[in-house]
């Protein structure tokens, strides 16, 4: 029979020991993770003793350390599967990569001619990787990518309008995600702000206001609408004012959508062509919504007006790396070759392919199959969406539901809505329809499912 030592203390297992016995968990974690999570353990033990406990021995301290380990929170950012039904989803990454965006990045992970010219053996730009297909698609005369659309309306307000001002529509004073307000962003970039018009109502003489004007802005204001009392002057009455007071008119386009579209979803959504033809001497964009690229900004026009961006200091602050410059050509590419992007093809998905994909997963979780709406999102055509057959699963506790389904691996992300969950699989790629099925089918587990049987659909 053992003995407790004199000095309990003495009873802890040693750290070396330790390590030896937890080589599974150290492959598992790593080396320095599980050191500090074994010290922590130690200590833990060391506090018990303190308290008149007896010292735990090594079986124990390891199997809390593992415990711990195996359920801490991955680091981030994680794949989730996006079943909310928002084709670009902001909190979730916006839009998905391509295949071949993806596989773009991957080749030039390693060394590759980022600014190297393979032809002279010399140093070259990364900008020639992008800027000319960008302007040929958007049938501009030049362009520039930067790290997001925010940073490109700062780089074309330091570089033409620091210390001076820009008019802009009150209509147009716009707050994007995450609080960052139209005002505040000019502000950073040195300009000086010039409201013209009201809320609601705002003319093309408007923006003849103003005695030290550097450029004007008009602003889509993509992520609401307003309806009722409201007038705003259309693009080419703006450039005009802008001609006959020879300034340059800078109209950030927002949501990225390179050429008009046939599809009912983006019928009202301007595009960065249109603007162009419209007369607007830069435009401005994103890469990571409508054109279903990386997170970047697009800025097309005026060759003169862009060679002033670019020479500018907070252009080298603002550029993208080689990743995102890969996955952004890759996409770019693909638009020219008539492929479309991400968007384009989760938008035109088959009504009864994903009809036929619901109905499989009724009949494995229950619930009702009901017509939904797949909302486009990503502060691009507010308010528009497509109609889409969705798996509502009325519940008690809808929301625990949620939860327990952002707690799997992967995380299924779902919306709840009127008392129950809706599962939407637009955006969900076929091979992930057993995750979500996975899922969900867990997370229902013990919670009884009111509503029609299997069989039925509305």
């Amino acid at each position: 029979m053992a003995h407790a030592s004199a000095n309990p203390y003495a009873d802890l297992p040693r750290m070396d020991d330790l390590l030896t016995a937890a080589a599974a968990l150290i492959e598992r974690h790593g080396r320095t993770p599980v050191v500090e999570r074994l010290r922590a353990e130690m200590d833990r033990s060391r506090a018990g003793i303190a308290e008149g406990r007896p010292a735990d021995d090594a079986a124990t301290i390891l199997g809390r350390a593992a415990d711990a380990l195996d359920t801490a929170p991955r680091p981030g950012p994680r794949r989730v599967v996006n079943a909310a039904g928002v084709v670009v989803h902001t909190n979730l990454g916006r839009a998905p990569l391509s295949p071949t965006a993806v596989a773009a990045m991957v080749d030039v992970a390693g060394y590759c001619d980022l600014e190297y010219d393979l032809d002279t053996g010399r140093r070259g730009s990364r900008g020639a990787h992008v800027d000319g297909l960008l302007a040929e698609l958007t049938g501009a005369a030049d362009a520039m990518v930067v790290n997001n659309c925010a940073a490109a309306l700062v780089l074309v307000l330091a570089a033409l309008a620091s210390g001076r001002e820009v008019v802009v529509s009150r209509g147009h004073l716009v707050e994007i995600g995450g609080s960052f307000r139209l005002p505040d962003v000019m502000a950073s970039s040195g300009a000086r702000l010039l409201e013209v018009g009201t809320t609601n109502r705002t003319r093309a003489e408007d923006y003849r206001e103003g005695d030290d004007v550097a450029a004007l802005l008009t602003v889509h204001p993509s992520n609401f609408t307003q309806d009722g009392f409201v007038t705003q002057p259309r693009l080419a009455e703006v450039a005009d004012v802008a001609r006959d007071r020879g300034i340059p008119l800078v109209h950030d386009a927002g949501s990225g959508l390179l050429a008009p579209v046939d599809h009912p979803a983006m019928a009202d959504e301007p595009s960065m062509r249109a603007a162009i033809d419209d007369g607007a001497d830069l435009v401005l964009a994103s890469g990571d919504k409508l054109l279903g690229g990386p997170q970047a900004g697009l800025i097309v026009g005026r060759a003169d007006l862009v060679q002033r961006c670019r020479r500018h200091p907070l252009a080298r602050a603002l550029r993208l790396d080689k990743l995102r410059l890969a996955a952004l050509v890759a996409t770019l590419d693909a638009h020219r070759r008539g492929a479309g992007g991400t968007v384009d093809a989760l938008l035109a998905v088959d009504h009864a392919e994903l009809g036929a994909r619901v109905d499989a997963l009724r009949d494995r979780v229950g619930g009702t199959v009901v017509e939904g709406t797949t909302m486009v999102g990503g502060g691009s055509a507010p308010g528009v969406g497509v109609t889409s057959p969705v798996l509502r699963v009325a519940l008690d506790h809808p929301l625990r539901i949620a939860e327990a389904m952002r707690h799997a691996d992967p995380p299924v992300i779902v919306r709840v809505a009127d008392g129950a969950v809706v599962v939407d699989l637009r955006t969900v790629t076929p091979a992930d329809d057993a995750l979500v099925t996975d899922a969900l089918r867990a997370a229902l587990q013990g919670a009884p499912v009111p509503g029609p049987d299997a069989g039925h659909r509305e």
